[in-house]
């Protein structure tokens, strides 16, 4: 499996600053985090964390809030699509391929802008190798959700797989103004800046 395929869906699948943080200011960061007011309303909680996560230049605290943006994402808040969710995480491990995409179309169907589902569905047309089937489901869920660093890794990945490094380049830059101490973002970013800079020369 090419490595591109294999890093875009680590960031997919449940995934420019330099700047070295003071410890003080990354603690502070995490206790925001973890003191969060489990009724504040999901975009509350969501902006509260996406703030820490722009803050935060240590990889493993920032990893950690990544981590529970993901599950703030994954919340539903319906039965129905939950268990729509898990039998289409099943049928993906059993590479039951057409139950998966029947399972994610229905929870799309009931919960449109649910942007789990279609992030899901991206991410299983992208593992098919159906790049435009992802990228029209990327597009959805950015429109959703602007922020969604995982949606952005798999937009840059395809426009990698197709030769459009420039926009690739692009597109990891706007994953690092959200999670800028991805150390992994960092590393596509510093080759895609050196091949380009090597074919203008």
């Amino acid at each position: 499996m090419p490595a591109m395929l294999v890093f875009a869906l680590r960031l997919f699948i449940p995934l420019m600053l330099a700047i070295v943080a003071p410890q003080v200011a990354a603690a502070e960061d995490t206790r925001i985090v973890e003191q969060q007011d489990p009724a504040a309303s999901p975009e509350k909680r969501l902006d509260a964390l996406f703030t820490a996560l722009r803050r935060q230049h240590d990889p493993d605290q920032a990893a950690s809030i990544a981590n529970q943006i993901k599950i703030e994402w994954s919340q539903s808040g319906s039965a129905t699509v939950d268990l729509l969710m898990q039998w289409a995480g099943k049928a993906i491990a059993e590479k039951r391929n057409a139950a998966a995409f029947d399972f994610l179309d229905q929870v799309i169907a009931l919960q449109p802008r649910y942007v789990d589902g279609w992030n899901q569905r991206a991410t299983l047309n992208y593992a098919l190798g159906d790049y435009n089937k992802s990228m029209a489901d990327i597009e959805q869920v950015l429109r959703i959700e602007p922020r969604h660093f995982g949606a952005l890794a798999g937009m840059a990945a395809i426009f990698s797989e197709n030769g459009k490094d420039q926009q690739a380049l692009e597109i990891w830059q706007r994953f690092l103004a959200i999670y800028p101490a991805s150390r992994a973002a960092q590393q596509q970013v510093d080759q895609l800046t050196e091949k380009l800079a090597g074919t203008r020369t």
